[in-house]
């Protein structure tokens, strides 16, 4: 009795489980992702409870996106690295290294010839920023591209080598004051160009990356349905 009522149970539950899994297909849902989004809205709501509440506030949760931007923005070139089989071990001390140069040159160097405030200072530090983490980023890709040295050598000796050159550029010690225009690139609680414009950007960031998701990858997939097998002589 007991296994001819667990079999109708299963039979019964299996209907609904195709259906879901149709779901997901339909709408295009990684089964992965939910649950890794549900995984982390249940450590959120923990945190929260043994916080007393001052986990899910809304400078709390402002202050965990700006800290973790950076963050975030390495661990996307990171994953282009790591589909070539590589690792880079470096990106954390190269952080460091580019920004202590971005400060210096925009507190320190360009009000010498520029003067304070001047509205160009913001460029030319975010310009000599990417200058500089391009070239490192050069570097590393020459040795283990063109020498064979493998990327887990060249990156832990960047880690260590652009670790120290950070603390060389400073000597240790704050840099400040910081320009005002230059400040607004991180952003605030009203955001950098402001609370409407922050999300009309946004919105518009997502509708395009959707509409390449729609319109071009089924051209891409389908394409090597078309490609007749290579003759062979």
């Amino acid at each position: 009795m007991d296994s001819s009522l667990s079999g109708a149970s299963d039979r019964l539950a299996a209907p609904q489980r195709r259906g879901l899994a149709d779901l997901f297909r339909a709408t295009e849902i990684d089964a992965r992702l939910v649950g890794m989004l549900g995984a982390l809205a249940l450590i959120w709501i923990g945190v929260d409870i043994l916080s007393g509440g001052a986990f899910l506030t809304p400078r709390n949760l402002w202050n965990l996106s700006v800290q973790t931007a950076s963050v975030a923005v390495m661990a996307a070139g990171m994953v282009l690295v790591i589909v070539a089989r590589h690792i880079d071990l470096s990106v954390g001390s190269i952080l460091g290294f580019v920004g202590m140069i971005m400060g210096v040159t925009q507190a320190e160097f360009l009000p010498k010839y520029l003067g304070f405030d001047h509205p160009l200072i913001w460029v030319i530090a975010l310009a000599v920023g990417i200058a500089v983490g391009a070239a490192i980023g050069l570097l590393h890709g020459a040795i283990v591209a063109y020498l064979g040295v493998p990327a887990f050598i060249v990156t832990l000796g960047g880690l260590l080598v652009w670790r120290g050159c950070a603390w060389w550029v400073t000597s240790g010690r704050t840099v400040a004051p910081m320009d005002d225009a230059f400040r607004r690139m991180g952003g605030g609680i009203e955001g950098a160009i402001g609370a409407s414009w922050t999300w009309g950007v946004a919105l518009l960031a997502l509708a395009v990356d959707r509409a390449d998701v729609e319109f071009e990858l089924p051209t891409i997939l389908a394409a090597p349905r078309n490609v007749s097998p290579p003759s062979h002589f």
